[in-house]
């Protein structure tokens, strides 16, 4: 050991002699052993115990080891750690010490939690849509084991979730593909039994859009997908579940190398266009699981005749009872009813077996409410077999609720629906008739003032969004010169008696029955977004009223509000006004745009000629009467920007010789009114000139006195 002169007192030197011979050795030398003896301190503890001191206040130096080198634990306990940092109890280590040789010991006093490593323990983050795939399976499963519908019903309605139905929709047709006749024909039955009940038409629309989308990647397990699939979707179809368009409208959609696009021309080719498909597609699987739809449906008729015949309430109940199906007796109601309307003398009968049934729990409240409903909503169309259908509905269903098997509360609903109106629901009905004459009168003659005239003489203002829902109806089921007759006929009537509400109530009343109206016409839809674009176009409605309409849909109108979309993607493409205006082939008349161009050019023309005769004969060329308001609004900016009243004068002789009457001159003014702002950045002094105009107009008797007074112009 090393020491020097002065460097330790005579009692240090004692103290350090008589340590054992086996203390550890202090050594600078980094190879030296580290001697540990137990029940000892080391020398160099000794030294830090004792507070060693230099002589003259200086630090006191430990044989090689720096006084950096002692490092104190949290018990309190000094320790010396080895060269460059490393060992030693509670110690970090060496620098840069990867080894992780040392660990730390529980039992230590010494122990301290908080020096653990940390660990992240993994937790699964849980998915609702996952989840709700994966009951379904089990749901599904069950199903083709017991094949039991109710009980997959009510397991599908307790589950809930049921903006997830798409997949459940999926999951049960592809799972089926890939099994026997069996499970595929107990599938289409699930899926009637579960449509609109359980299931929405926009959900199954849906469904299976997502199938025919995955049906590249069905096609690498499932070898005849293509046959499987596009049998399925003609037997949903079939039963009703699936509108005839759904193909047409899909078909558009997927990329023609797709499978899928392969599945809807089988479908369509292969088995809904073959004679007598519909049974050909409701065997094809044998039928080996209940009944079909359409069987069910025959089953019920007889059962109800023949207890018409017999009236045995017993019996009857007890054939209602081996249907099965008590998910469908809402049509066990349905037809009830109207068997009732058509034999009088069974009335009392029919009512009788509908009271046993909901008393014996057969029927139960809510598909006696249902088939109720269903009739309500097409006792219109059964009015026309049976003129006495509304009548004796509404003298059923307070028998029904006052003795207790109807709900009260569907009487309510109805009244909120406007079903139980029976005088408003006769005075629209009134109105339909008159008004479908009206229209095909006007298919036939081209002659809007007519029109106009007709409408005005029944004096129905309040349904004028009906009779734009059965123009468009009725033009949409004839040729392209009925549709363009349709569209020019909507300019001129919001030009002259339909205000854009009118307008907007109208479409919003079309697209809400969209699908209903794609049962006849199969690209319905697409038709329906073009009268929107075409109306957008036309200055009939603006792009945000497409908006409006949108927010008006209820949520479950799927296929309205794509209709919608589709109008917005029409108006957005490039040269979208002139593709428009074209859809149809002009097969009336001038389009808008084309008379705007010719208005404008035989306004150029007059004010290069300055023949009066010849502008007026050109203006009564255009055949558009009722957009000369065009031909006002034009002429009055034409003369602010010229600065000449040349315009005037031509404005006299058409008032004059009738070319143009108060109400469109009217018009004209309030579209300039309404538009002054505007007009004004281009021309400084116009809110002076249309001021100028306006009396001059009124002196000359072309507009009424009261024009200007008040803020509806138009």
């Amino acid at each position: 050991m090393a020491s020097g002169e002065g460097f330790l007192t005579e009692q240090q030197r004692e103290m350090l002699n008589v340590a054992p011979p086996n203390v550890e050795v202090l050594s600078s030398s980094p190879k030296s052993p580290t001697l540990k003896s137990p029940g000892t301190k080391s020398s160099s503890v000794l030294l830090s115990e004792h507070h060693v001191k230099a002589p003259g206040g200086g630090k006191a130096s430990t044989a090689g080891i720096a006084v950096r080198h002692v490092r104190r634990t949290h018990s309190g306990k000094h320790i010396r750690v080895k060269k460059d940092g490393a060992g030693g109890k509670g110690t970090w280590g060496k620098l840069l010490d990867t080894e992780g040789e040392s660990h730390l010991d529980r039992n230590d006093p010494n122990y301290d939690s908080g020096e653990e490593p940390y660990e992240l323990v993994g937790t699964a983050v849980s998915d609702p849509l996952d989840d709700y795939k994966k009951s379904v399976v089990s749901i599904i499963e069950e199903y083709f084991s017991t094949g039991d519908v109710e009980q997959a019903a009510s397991d599908l309605k307790e589950l809930g979730s049921t903006e997830y139905h798409p997949y459940f929709i999926k999951r049960l047709v592809s799972m089926a593909m890939d099994r026997h006749d069996k499970e595929k024909e107990m599938t289409s039955v699930l899926l009637s039994t579960l449509y609109a009940d359980i299931i929405s038409p926009t959900q199954i629309s849906q469904g299976f859009y997502m199938l025919l989308e995955s049906a590249d990647d069905l096609s690498v397990d499932i070898p005849d997908t293509v046959n499987i699939l596009a049998l399925f979707i003609a037997r949903a179809v079939v039963d009703d579940i699936l509108p005839p368009a759904f193909i047409a409208r899909v078909r558009k959609m997927l990329p023609e190398s797709s499978k899928g696009f392969q599945v809807l021309q089988t479908a369509e080719k292969s088995y809904l266009s073959a004679p007598h498909h519909a049974e050909l597609v409701e065997r094809r699987w044998g039928g080996s699981t209940q009944f079909t739809v359409e069987e069910v449906k025959k089953r019920i008729a007889e059962l109800l005749r023949e207890y018409v015949e017999s009236g045995d309430t017993v019996e009857a109940c007890r054939c209602i009872r081996q249907l099965e199906v008590s998910f469908f007796y809402h049509e066990v109601v349905k037809r009830a009813l109207v068997l009732a309307m058509e034999m009088r003398s069974a009335e009392p009968l029919i009512l009788k077996l509908l009271k046993e049934a909901s008393e014996e729990g057969l029927i139960s409240s809510s598909q006696m409410a249902k088939g109720f409903a269903r009739l309500a909503e097409s006792i219109d169309d059964l009015s026309l077999d049976i003129p006495c259908a509304k009548t004796l509905f509404q003298s059923i269903v307070p028998q029904a609720i006052s003795e207790g098997w109807l709900d009260a509360s569907f009487l309510k609903t109805s009244e909120e629906n406007g079903q139980a109106n029976g005088q408003d629901d006769e005075k629209v009905k009134q109105y339909k008739k008159h008004i479908v004459s009206i229209i095909q009168e006007y298919f036939l003659s081209d002659d809007i003032p007519e029109l106009i005239r007709s409408l005005e003489d029944l004096g129905q203002p309040e349904f004028n969004p009906i009779f734009l829902k059965k123009l468009i109806t009725l033009a949409m089921d004839r040729k392209n010169k009925e549709k363009e007759m349709a569209s020019v006929l909507l300019s001129a009537l919001h030009i002259e008696i339909f205000s854009t509400e009118d307008i907007v109530n109208g479409f919003v009343l079309l697209l809400e029955s969209a699908e209903d109206t794609a049962l006849d016409i199969l690209d319905a839809s697409n038709e329906l977004a073009l009268f929107l674009a075409r109306a957008v176009i036309d200055d009939v409605l603006a792009p945000l009223n497409l908006e409006e309409i949108s927010n008006r849909l209820p949520p479950n109108c799927s296929s309205g509000l794509e209709t919608v979309c589709t109008a917005q993607s029409l108006l957005s493409a490039r040269h979208a006004g002139e593709r428009i205006l074209r859809c149809w082939g002009g097969g009336t008349g001038w389009a808008v745009e084309d008379a705007k161009d010719k208005i404008q050019k035989l306004l150029e023309e007059f004010e290069s000629s300055g023949v009066l005769s010849e502008a007026c004969q050109c203006i009564r060329d255009l055949g558009m009467p009722f957009f000369n308001h065009e031909v006002v609004k034009k002429a009055l900016v034409m003369a602010m920007e010229k600065k000449n009243d040349r315009m005037l004068d031509l404005l006299q002789v058409c008032f004059n010789e009738g070319l143009i009457t108060i109400n469109q001159m009217t018009k004209g003014f309030g579209r300039i009114k309404d538009g002054l702002d505007d007009l004004a950045l281009d021309i400084p002094n116009a809110k002076d000139k249309f001021t100028f105009y306006v009396e001059h107009a009124k002196e000359r008797s072309w507009l009424l006195p009261s024009f200007g007074l008040s803020d509806d112009a138009s």
